[in-house]
Formats: C-alpha cells, structure tokens, sequence
C-alpha cells in the first residue's frame, strides 16, 4: 500500500471516525471505502453509455443514404467484394 496524508476538516474527521466505529474497521480501511465509492460514483456507468451509443444506431445516414449499416454491415461488405 501506499502511504498518504490528507487534511480534513474537524467535521469531516468526526463523521469519518464514527462511520469507521459504526462498521467496525479502522479508520484508514473506511477511508479506502470511501474513496472506493467514490471512483465507482464518478466514472461513467458502462450500461447507461452502451445504451446511448445504441440510441445512435440508424440515426445517421450514409452517403447513399443508407441508415442500416450497423445492422447490415456483413451483407454490404459481401456485396462491396462481389
């Protein structure tokens, strides 16, 4: 592990020791938790931006006006080499 300082406010140290007592672990594993949650908070939920990225599918068209691309793309590529 590596070893860090950091500077809280009093408030912040009162509630981090009596989240720390109330689950029974040391003061710097409820850090390590806490910090855990969060990144886990911060970065981009994985389902929600496959979603989206879904959403785009056929909304665009392609120089010929094509929407099905994405759906489509081994029969056009077929046809690309016939």
């Amino acid at each position: 592990m590596i070893r860090t300082q950091i500077q809280l406010t009093e408030g912040q140290m009162r509630r981090l020791r009596a989240a720390a007592r109330e689950n029974g672990v040391s003061l710097a594993e409820m850090v390590r938790r806490l910090i855990d949650r969060g990144i886990e908070q911060e970065l981009p939920d994985r389902r929600a931006a496959y979603l989206r990225a879904m959403g785009s599918v056929g909304r665009f068209r392609d120089r010929y006006g094509v929407r099905d691309v994405a759906s489509r793309h081994d029969e056009y590529l077929d046809g690309a080499f016939e």
